[in-house]
């Protein structure tokens, strides 16, 4: 099945679900609604899990009442609000009034898609054994750790993951019997998204994650699933790259608007 990126873009309400699809695949420790909006709390998470998806149509006149709102919320609980801002998911006008405000815009990311079909026809097989798990592992967990851990709990992550509801897999990557690499996928309603994959810089350059890439696009499929996404940051040239040369195509930019 391939994927029509041009058609993506012009239907705000699959954009939306998309990246509802990417919070429910990391998901907070709670989660209100508010009229449309979700206003995620993860204390214990990276700060991008409790960020305001603020998805609900809101007309001018109430733009400023459901932002008042949500920093209420947050306010209540001593937390920084952020809201996650794509135009084609978003309110009209919400971004200006964010800045208005004082919010600061952070982290440009790019989420991307690629069908299953042509991920596995970019990347051929590599010459590291690759492993899948129903549940992370122990050295699953501390190659993403060591990677991306920025001196956190590791355990906060594990929590994190035990809340994923939707069918999901983690992939090693081995060197011997050591892990070197790490992703994992998570499927809901057609589509897979990819997430948390590391490398740790001895393993870098050998195929690790398009090997990894490769292995969660076949557990895809196997489930039903020909669709894939992921989300990467813009400042990331690394990544971009790979993402690229394995077939995965940018349909929408977003970014986030913090309160100063």
């Amino acid at each position: 099945m391939g994927v029509n990126v041009s058609s993506l873009v012009d239907n705000p309400e699959m954009v939306r679900g998309l990246l509802e699809r990417a919070a429910r695949a990391l998901p907070a420790d709670h989660v209100e609604e508010a009229e449309g909006w979700w206003l995620r709390r993860a204390p214990s998470c990276a700060w991008w899990a409790g960020t305001v998806l603020p998805h609900g149509h809101a007309g001018a006149d109430e733009l400023l009442r459901r932002v008042a709102q949500a920093e209420r919320f947050y306010a209540g609980h001593g937390t920084v609000v952020r809201f996650q801002i794509c135009p084609p998911a978003c309110p009209d006008g919400l971004d200006a009034l964010l800045a208005k405000r004082g919010y600061r815009r952070e982290s440009l990311m790019s989420l991307q898609v690629a069908s299953t079909g042509r991920v596995l026809d970019r990347t051929p097989h590599g010459a590291l054994r690759i492993r899948l798990d129903e549940r992370p592992t122990r050295p699953w967990l501390a190659v993403r750790h060591a990677v991306h851990g920025d001196g956190g709990d590791p355990r906060a992550e594990r929590k994190m993951l035990d809340r994923i509801e939707q069918p999901c897999t983690y992939a090693s990557a081995m060197i011997e019997n050591d892990v070197v690499a790490v992703g994992r996928a998570v499927a809901d309603t057609g589509w897979a998204g990819v997430f948390g994959m590391a490398t740790l810089p001895r393993a870098r350059g050998k195929g690790a994650a398009r090997g990894l890439l490769a292995a969660l696009a076949h557990w895809a499929g196997a489930h039903g699933t020909g669709r894939l996404y992921l989300q990467v940051e813009r400042d990331n040239p690394v990544a971009l790259r790979l993402y690229e040369r394995t077939g995965f195509k940018e349909f929408c930019g977003y970014h986030y608007r913090a309160a100063g």
